[in-house]
């Protein structure tokens, strides 16, 4: 080893550089689209009037409570997490944190995150988050290396934030709209996950995952499992503006966007091909977002 290789090795961390890790460990992608899944069903549940400060309340107690899961699911996922190309350089498989301070960090954020929902929100707002924070743990997390039906079981915790966010707004989990909303997230993630398992279906099997992709080879069943949800994503949509929770503008742009999807659906349905997924799960991740758009201009013009 040459001499700058080494001092490259033993050059001394900065805060920044140890800052970073730990933000790292909050997955900021998922934690963001936690936090705007919150933010659409607050604002969804808010047609008896609108609380910009509740709306702050709501946003930092999910922020503190979906990071702190997040960074949680990477200890417990420390080891197989160094057996896989793609995440082996996250900071704890990686050294850069250890597991005791990841275990004190992730515990820290979710009770911080528990109990500022409870104080400053309601405490309904704070058991749809633990619930969530249970179900993500203790439940999906163990679930990918013993079935693949933890895609089913993982895209309950990723479609509660709508839920919660609702609740934040309301103080109940019994208005039937914020279950659709629910079943609109549940059904786009199934091929959104789908897709990136088959993807990485190589690296999920090197570190025991049992994912859908590995054990079809020939691709019928993961084709089942994308396009049931994607067709069940056409009702749906309407069923929001059937409801008269949002309007044209929703609906129009809602269907386009859906068909869409479905169209990269149906793609990889006929190649099963690792370019058909990779375009499948890149649709998937631009889907969202644009429906969250759409919700929003819809909103806030109804």
């Amino acid at each position: 080893m040459s001499q700058t290789d080494t001092e490259i090795r033993s050059a001394p961390r900065t805060f920044l550089d140890i800052a970073s890790d730990y933000f790292e460990l909050t997955k900021p992608g998922i934690t963001f689209t936690v936090v705007a899944s919150m933010l659409i069903g607050f604002l969804m549940g808010s047609a008896a009037g609108f609380s910009f400060t509740l709306m702050l309340h709501a946003t930092l107690g999910t922020w503190l409570i979906a990071s702190g899961t997040a960074a949680h699911n990477m200890f417990m996922e420390r080891g197989v997490d160094g057996l896989m190309r793609r995440t082996s350089k996250r900071p704890l498989p990686d050294s850069r944190v250890s597991a005791r301070n990841g275990f004190i960090f992730s515990m820290g954020l979710i009770l911080a995150g528990l109990i500022y929902l409870i104080v400053l929100v309601n405490f309904v707002a704070g058991l749809v988050s633990l619930a969530t924070t249970i179900i993500y743990l203790f439940a999906y997390t163990p679930l990918k290396r013993i079935s693949a039906l933890n895609v089913f079981v993982g895209a309950v915790p990723g479609a509660l934030p709508v839920v919660g966010g609702w609740a934040a707004a309301t103080g109940t989990v019994f208005e039937h709209g914020m279950w659709i909303l629910f079943g609109l997230i549940y059904c786009w993630q199934i091929p959104h996950v789908m897709a990136i398992a088959w993807v990485c279906r190589d690296d999920y099997e090197h570190a025991g995952f049992k994912m859908l992709p590995k054990n079809d080879p020939g691709g019928l069943k993961t084709v089942l499992w994308i396009m049931i949800p994607l067709l069940i994503l056409i009702p749906t949509v309407y069923k929001l503006y059937v409801m008269e929770l949002l309007g044209w503008l929703y609906l129009s742009g809602s269907i386009i966007t859906t068909l869409g999807f479905i169209w990269y659906g149906i793609r990889f349905s006929y190649y099963r091909d690792n370019p058909t997924a990779k375009s499948l799960m890149f649709a998937s991740f631009v889907y969202l977002p644009i429906i969250w758009i759409f919700i929003f201009l819809d909103w806030m013009i109804l």
